[in-house]
Protein backbone atom coordinates (compact mmCIF):
# COMPACT_ATOMS: atom_id res chain seq x y z
CA UNK A 1 0.00 0.00 0.00
CA UNK A 2 1.50 3.01 -1.29
CA UNK A 3 0.64 6.06 1.40
CA UNK A 4 -0.26 8.89 0.01
CA UNK A 5 0.85 12.34 1.27
CA UNK A 6 -1.54 14.47 2.84
CA UNK A 7 -2.17 17.89 1.10
CA UNK A 8 -3.25 20.83 3.07
CA UNK A 9 -6.01 22.82 1.88
CA UNK A 10 -4.87 26.38 1.13
CA UNK A 11 -5.22 28.69 3.91
CA UNK A 12 -8.55 31.01 3.60
CA UNK A 13 -7.12 34.36 2.77
CA UNK A 14 -7.69 37.46 5.73
CA UNK A 15 -11.41 38.48 5.29
CA UNK A 16 -12.11 42.29 6.63
CA UNK A 17 -15.20 43.98 6.63
CA UNK A 18 -14.63 47.75 5.78
CA UNK A 19 -18.14 48.63 8.68
CA UNK A 20 -18.64 49.01 11.78
CA UNK A 21 -22.65 48.61 11.54
CA UNK A 22 -24.04 45.84 13.31
CA UNK A 23 -26.45 44.97 10.73
CA UNK A 24 -23.44 44.04 8.46
CA UNK A 25 -21.27 42.39 11.05
CA UNK A 26 -24.27 39.88 11.89
CA UNK A 27 -25.37 39.66 8.21
CA UNK A 28 -21.72 38.45 7.48
CA UNK A 29 -21.64 36.20 10.26
CA UNK A 30 -24.19 34.15 9.31
CA UNK A 31 -21.86 33.02 6.27
CA UNK A 32 -19.67 31.50 9.25
CA UNK A 33 -16.66 33.27 7.84
CA UNK A 34 -13.67 34.23 10.44
CA UNK A 35 -13.94 38.02 9.80
CA UNK A 36 -12.51 41.41 11.69
CA UNK A 37 -13.65 44.93 10.82
CA UNK A 38 -12.09 48.08 10.12
CA UNK A 39 -13.96 51.40 10.18
CA UNK A 40 -14.11 53.01 6.76
CA UNK A 41 -13.06 56.80 5.96
CA UNK A 42 -15.26 58.18 3.20
CA UNK A 43 -17.27 60.93 1.90
CA UNK A 44 -20.34 60.01 1.08
CA UNK A 45 -22.19 63.04 -0.06
CA UNK A 46 -22.87 62.20 -4.07
CA UNK A 47 -20.50 63.71 -7.10
CA UNK A 48 -22.15 66.30 -9.44
CA UNK A 49 -24.67 64.25 -11.58
CA UNK A 50 -24.11 60.89 -10.29
CA UNK A 51 -26.88 58.73 -10.22
CA UNK A 52 -27.93 56.67 -6.68
CA UNK A 53 -26.82 53.48 -8.66
CA UNK A 54 -23.12 55.59 -9.74
CA UNK A 55 -23.22 56.47 -5.61
CA UNK A 56 -24.21 53.49 -4.37
CA UNK A 57 -21.28 51.95 -6.55
CA UNK A 58 -18.63 54.12 -6.25
CA UNK A 59 -19.03 54.64 -2.16
CA UNK A 60 -18.63 50.21 -1.98
CA UNK A 61 -15.50 50.53 -3.65
CA UNK A 62 -14.47 53.65 -1.98
CA UNK A 63 -15.13 52.15 1.93
CA UNK A 64 -12.91 49.42 0.95
CA UNK A 65 -10.30 50.81 -0.54
CA UNK A 66 -10.32 53.59 2.33
CA UNK A 67 -9.17 50.83 5.15
CA UNK A 68 -6.46 49.05 2.93
CA UNK A 69 -3.51 51.27 4.42
CA UNK A 70 -4.90 49.56 8.00
CA UNK A 71 -5.17 46.40 6.68
CA UNK A 72 -2.17 46.13 5.19
CA UNK A 73 -0.17 47.13 8.09
CA UNK A 74 -1.10 44.21 10.11
CA UNK A 75 -0.59 41.61 7.61
CA UNK A 76 0.95 38.93 8.24
CA UNK A 77 3.32 36.75 6.88
CA UNK A 78 1.34 33.37 6.50
CA UNK A 79 -1.83 35.27 5.36
CA UNK A 80 0.01 37.90 2.91
CA UNK A 81 -3.46 38.83 0.99
CA UNK A 82 -6.69 39.74 2.34
CA UNK A 83 -10.15 39.85 0.90
CA UNK A 84 -11.58 43.64 2.05
CA UNK A 85 -15.90 43.93 1.84
CA UNK A 86 -17.15 46.97 1.94
CA UNK A 87 -20.59 47.90 1.23
CA UNK A 88 -23.07 50.81 0.82
CA UNK A 89 -26.12 51.66 0.55
CA UNK A 90 -28.99 54.32 -1.24
CA UNK A 91 -32.74 54.63 -0.74
CA UNK A 92 -34.40 56.41 -3.72
CA UNK A 93 -37.79 57.53 -3.73
CA UNK A 94 -38.65 59.30 -7.25
CA UNK A 95 -35.28 59.37 -8.21
CA UNK A 96 -35.05 61.43 -5.01
CA UNK A 97 -31.97 60.01 -2.55
CA UNK A 98 -33.01 59.27 1.22
CA UNK A 99 -30.33 59.91 3.21
CA UNK A 100 -29.90 58.48 7.03
CA UNK A 101 -32.41 60.91 8.61
CA UNK A 102 -30.38 61.54 11.96
CA UNK A 103 -33.60 62.30 14.58
CA UNK A 104 -36.89 61.62 15.43
CA UNK A 105 -38.01 64.91 13.12
CA UNK A 106 -36.72 63.93 9.78
CA UNK A 107 -37.60 60.10 10.58
CA UNK A 108 -41.48 60.95 10.97
CA UNK A 109 -40.49 63.38 7.24
CA UNK A 110 -38.97 60.64 5.78
CA UNK A 111 -41.63 57.78 6.37
CA UNK A 112 -44.72 60.04 5.67
CA UNK A 113 -42.86 60.74 2.20
CA UNK A 114 -42.63 56.95 2.12
CA UNK A 115 -46.11 56.26 3.64
CA UNK A 116 -48.27 54.48 -0.06
CA UNK A 117 -45.18 54.38 -2.28
CA UNK A 118 -42.62 52.37 -3.61
CA UNK A 119 -38.65 52.84 -2.29
CA UNK A 120 -35.95 51.18 -3.99
CA UNK A 121 -33.12 50.50 -1.96
CA UNK A 122 -29.41 50.33 -4.23
CA UNK A 123 -27.14 48.27 -2.26
CA UNK A 124 -23.49 48.27 -3.64
CA UNK A 125 -20.84 45.25 -2.46
CA UNK A 126 -17.21 45.22 -3.41
CA UNK A 127 -14.87 42.43 -2.82
CA UNK A 128 -11.01 44.08 -2.96
CA UNK A 129 -8.28 41.45 -3.22
CA UNK A 130 -5.27 43.03 -1.40
CA UNK A 131 -2.46 41.35 -3.32
CA UNK A 132 -3.77 42.11 -6.68
CA UNK A 133 -5.31 45.14 -6.03
CA UNK A 134 -8.47 44.16 -8.09
CA UNK A 135 -12.29 45.03 -6.81
CA UNK A 136 -15.07 42.97 -8.07
CA UNK A 137 -18.30 45.70 -7.39
CA UNK A 138 -21.59 45.05 -8.04
CA UNK A 139 -24.97 46.90 -7.03
CA UNK A 140 -28.35 44.84 -6.51
CA UNK A 141 -31.42 46.44 -6.00
CA UNK A 142 -34.20 45.56 -3.94
CA UNK A 143 -37.69 47.63 -3.63
CA UNK A 144 -40.36 47.86 -0.71
CA UNK A 145 -44.09 49.17 -1.12
CA UNK A 146 -45.15 50.77 1.61
CA UNK A 147 -48.58 51.16 3.24
CA UNK A 148 -50.89 53.75 3.85
CA UNK A 149 -49.43 55.10 7.59
CA UNK A 150 -51.11 57.15 9.66
CA UNK A 151 -49.70 60.09 11.19
CA UNK A 152 -50.01 58.69 14.62
CA UNK A 153 -48.31 55.02 13.20
CA UNK A 154 -45.31 56.93 11.72
CA UNK A 155 -44.84 58.77 14.98
CA UNK A 156 -44.99 55.37 16.90
CA UNK A 157 -42.62 53.59 15.45
CA UNK A 158 -39.87 56.27 14.46
CA UNK A 159 -40.56 56.51 18.95
CA UNK A 160 -39.85 53.08 19.16
CA UNK A 161 -37.45 51.93 16.95
CA UNK A 162 -35.51 55.55 16.85
CA UNK A 163 -34.00 53.82 13.27
CA UNK A 164 -32.24 57.69 12.84
CA UNK A 165 -28.58 56.09 11.16
CA UNK A 166 -31.08 53.87 8.80
CA UNK A 167 -31.30 54.88 4.96
CA UNK A 168 -34.65 54.82 4.20
CA UNK A 169 -35.91 55.87 8.42
CA UNK A 170 -36.22 52.08 9.21
CA UNK A 171 -35.18 49.18 10.32
CA UNK A 172 -36.24 46.13 8.08
CA UNK A 173 -34.87 43.14 10.26
CA UNK A 174 -37.33 43.91 13.51
CA UNK A 175 -40.52 46.43 13.24
CA UNK A 176 -40.39 48.31 10.31
CA UNK A 177 -41.07 45.26 8.50
CA UNK A 178 -44.84 45.87 9.80
CA UNK A 179 -44.50 49.25 7.33
CA UNK A 180 -44.73 47.73 4.06
CA UNK A 181 -47.40 46.30 2.05
CA UNK A 182 -44.95 43.73 0.12
CA UNK A 183 -41.20 43.50 -0.43
CA UNK A 184 -39.97 42.74 -4.31
CA UNK A 185 -36.31 41.70 -5.12
CA UNK A 186 -33.96 39.14 -5.70
CA UNK A 187 -31.66 39.04 -2.44
CA UNK A 188 -33.68 40.25 1.24
CA UNK A 189 -30.50 40.83 2.74
CA UNK A 190 -29.20 43.12 0.63
CA UNK A 191 -32.36 45.89 2.16
CA UNK A 192 -30.21 45.26 5.62
CA UNK A 193 -27.16 46.44 3.90
CA UNK A 194 -25.02 43.34 2.91
CA UNK A 195 -27.02 41.23 0.05
CA UNK A 196 -25.04 37.54 0.71
CA UNK A 197 -26.55 36.12 -1.94
CA UNK A 198 -24.30 38.20 -4.19
CA UNK A 199 -21.44 37.95 -2.17
CA UNK A 200 -21.56 34.99 -1.72
CA UNK A 201 -20.65 33.99 -5.74
CA UNK A 202 -17.75 36.67 -5.27
CA UNK A 203 -16.16 34.96 -2.75
CA UNK A 204 -16.31 31.95 -4.61
CA UNK A 205 -14.51 34.08 -7.37
CA UNK A 206 -11.73 34.89 -5.19
CA UNK A 207 -11.39 31.08 -3.79
CA UNK A 208 -14.00 31.09 -1.01
CA UNK A 209 -16.20 28.79 -0.76
CA UNK A 210 -18.55 29.24 2.28
CA UNK A 211 -19.78 25.62 1.93
CA UNK A 212 -16.15 24.01 1.97
CA UNK A 213 -16.95 22.78 -0.98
Amino acid sequence: MIDTPHIAPPALPRIVLASTSVYRRGLLSRLGLAFETQSPTTDERPLAGETPRALAHRLAEAKARSVLPAVAAAMAPDHPAALIIGSDQVAVLDDTILGKPGDLAATIEQLSRAAGRRVTFLTGVCVLNTETGEADVDVVAFSVLFRKLTGRQIRNYAERERPFDCAGGFKSESLGVALFERMEGEDPTALVGLPLIRLTGMLARQGVDVLGG
